[in-house]
């Protein structure tokens, strides 16, 4: 067997295979021994006729076909191999010649990951941000505790901050007056002083009564959420349904008890401390590993296939419209908000799929070059411990599929990649 190779671009290629009557013949073999349990000759069982009889009986062209069939799989694989390719279509393949069992010639074109070159990663350092946790940290919980646990009484004065009211919301664009979708609400509970909304709107329904409206304008910051309501002007009109003051309990050890199981306020506080410093080293943990793979990617050179990218937009805007399905806002309305086509709004995940895809390839020739393997035993816990964690016996049946096995195990040999870059960078 023969095989030319001819680099299309950095990511695709393109292999001229030709093969002789050896690799024929033994595809001949194999099409026969397929196709020989459907052949019925007098004097043998079904399935029993031998190979040189049956061949004899077999409709040629679909011992052709079969012939075909084998001949080039076997062909792809092996030019694959001996190139050292690493496909991630499949290949688009033409039978440019085929003399029957005699000569035959095919060209692939495949997409392929180009080469992988990563920085010297050993010698990368990075320092993790310390955490710390102040005595306000602490009373900032507590205080929340407080506004949860409180009694709430509805009063007929002007609101207050630290009220909370129950308001009716609808926001529309200053110059066209069109109305703006996910700006608006029905019998919305919000605290004053919360600084849940943009900056000012709360500030606005300070003095207003039960009953009374407001209307009043407002722009929204240039680094809010959704791009199209960036350094927007927006009316909003808001009705305030009722006033509501919020009597806090008296923090002392009862109300400590009442929150859980603790006998002094000072329990209570070393409990918020302990699990406030948890949830910061989480934090701190998750920047340290995203900075890092930052700079691996950045001293990097990888060029991303177009159908990788292609595949993990289609991947984050599944992701986003779920998250809309929760919100109750479909993906039309939320391209209207945004101000996009469905092509725009694919063009701006681009940047950030193309970041995911090379973290992850950068992460994968890593693995490949430390040898980091995730064993079978390491596997089979993991897969308990989720057993054990989703007792749904749908969810269990998804764990026992082979493919969410494999994204299990390529998951963890990606943890494993991760923690020894961690010791690199703080050795």
């Amino acid at each position: 067997m023969q095989t030319n190779r001819k680099n299309l671009s950095d990511t695709k290629v393109e292999l001229t295979i030709s093969a002789d009557s050896e690799l024929l013949n033994s595809a001949k073999s194999q099409a026969v021994q397929r196709l020989r349990s459907d052949v019925k000759v007098a004097g043998f069982r079904s399935g029993k006729v031998p190979a040189a009889v049956a061949e004899k009986h077999i409709n040629p062209n679909a011992l052709q076909s079969a012939v075909l069939d084998i001949a080039i799989n076997e062909m792809y694989s092996q030019a694959v191999a001996s190139e050292s390719l690493r496909p991630i279509t499949q290949p688009e393949i033409t039978l440019k010649k085929f003399v029957p069992y005699t000569d035959i010639e095919i060209v692939a074109v495949i997409e392929v990951l180009g080469k992988i070159t990563v920085p010297d990663y050993k010698k990368l350092k990075l320092a993790k941000k310390p955490v710390s946790i102040t005595a306000k940290d602490v009373d900032d919980v507590l205080e929340a505790l407080r506004v949860r646990a409180s009694e709430k009484i509805k009063v007929e004065r002007a609101a207050k901050d630290g009220d909370e009211l129950l308001i009716d919301f609808a926001g529309t664009d200053a110059k066209s007056g069109d109305k703006i979708q996910g700006a608006d609400g029905k019998e919305y509970p919000l605290l004053l002083g919360s600084n849940t909304f943009i900056p000012g709107f709360e500030q606005n329904l300070i003095g207003l009564k039960p009953g009374e409206s407001k209307t009043f304008y407002l722009t929204f910051p240039k680094d809010y959420g959704v791009s199209a309501l960036q350094n927007r002007k927006v009316t909003f009109k808001v009705t305030v349904l009722n006033v509501k003051e919020l009597q806090k309990p008296k923090l002392d050890d009862a109300f400590a008890a009442k929150a859980g199981p603790f006998k002094k306020l000072d329990d209570l506080k070393a409990d918020i401390k302990k699990q406030v410093t948890a949830e910061r080293e989480n934090e701190s943990e998750r920047t340290f590993e995203n900075e890092l793979i930052e700079k691996i990617v950045a001293g990097s050179k990888i060029t991303v296939p177009e159908s990788l990218v292609d595949e993990e937009i289609e991947r984050l805007e599944i992701d986003e419209k779920r998250n809309l399905t929760y919100r109750g806002q479909t993906w039309e309305e939320h391209l209207k908000q945004e101000g996009v086509t469905e092509a725009e709004h694919k063009e701006q995940k681009r940047p950030q799929a193309i970041l995911r895809i090379k973290g992850a390839l950068a992460l994968s020739e890593i693995a490949n070059l430390e040898d980091i393997k995730v064993t079978p035993e390491e596997l089979e816990i993991r897969l308990q411990l989720l057993k054990g964690q989703y007792q749904d016996p749908q969810m269990q049946a998804e764990l026992d599929k082979p493919e969410n096995q494999q994204d299990i195990l390529n998951r963890m040999v990606t943890e494993k990649t991760i923690n020894k870059l961690k010791n690199y960078a703080t050795s």
